[in-house]
């Protein structure tokens, strides 16, 4: 029996818990950043194959807005922040105030690009600590890049500019709300977290996950 066949559902729930903590951070500092109210949470968390990945944003032939940065430490690998590039613009007009964003000018529009970058670092950063606080696992993010382009392009070329990932993925999905006097506007996401094979099985070691039996 492989350390996947041995995941229960029981360390889903600690990894949305975990996630969810991260989420609380990185709601607080947007919230610090854009003087809005942010709120986020992780609905849930699931373990997929790589090639089932783009099946969560539309398909491998939907375009997307990519977030995308090598993770470094004790358990390296690869992490990935996808949305619908229609999403995407919803998300960066909340972010800036400037509806005039759209999804065919956002590659080109250097605020929409800063934002949907930092706001892929803090989300990336805050997910990462609230890990490493968990597991006692010393997890440190690169620089992010940021890629719009066919879903499985973007994890294609992802996976060759950061170093190919194992067979599975870690899959996050995050619910980024922005609230006022009058509304509430809702955006979906998904993080998709791919640790090299030998972290896979440290990280879920350190949640009680045999692997050697």
């Amino acid at each position: 029996m492989s350390y996947i066949d041995r995941i229960q559902p029981a360390h889903l729930d600690i990894l949305k818990e975990i996630g969810n903590i991260g989420a609380g951070h990185a709601a607080t500092s947007l919230s610090k950043l854009l003087n809005r109210t942010i709120d986020m949470e992780v609905p849930s968390v699931k373990i997929v194959h790589f090639n089932d990945i783009s099946d969560f944003v539309g398909g491998q032939e939907e375009t997307v807005a990519a977030i995308f940065l090598r993770i470094m430490g004790d358990a390296p690998g690869n992490m990935f922040f996808l949305v619908p590039i229609q999403e995407a613009t919803k998300l960066i007009q909340q972010l800036t105030g400037d509806l005039s964003i759209t999804y065919t000018t956002l590659e080109t529009n250097e605020m929409g690009v800063s934002a949907l970058c930092e706001m892929g670092n803090i989300l990336a950063g805050s997910y990462l600590t609230a890990l490493s606080d968990f597991t006692k696992l010393n997890l440190q993010p690169t620089p992010p890049a940021m890629a719009i382009d066919m879903a499985m392009a973007v994890l294609s070329h992802g996976l060759l500019e950061l170093s190919q990932a194992g067979d599975y993925a870690i899959v996050i999905d995050t619910k980024i709300q922005e609230k006022d006097e009058l509304n509430t506007a809702q955006t979906k996401g998904h993080f998709f977290l791919l640790p090299d094979p030998p972290s896979f099985e440290a990280i879920f070691h350190s949640l009680g996950v045999t692997v050697n039996e």
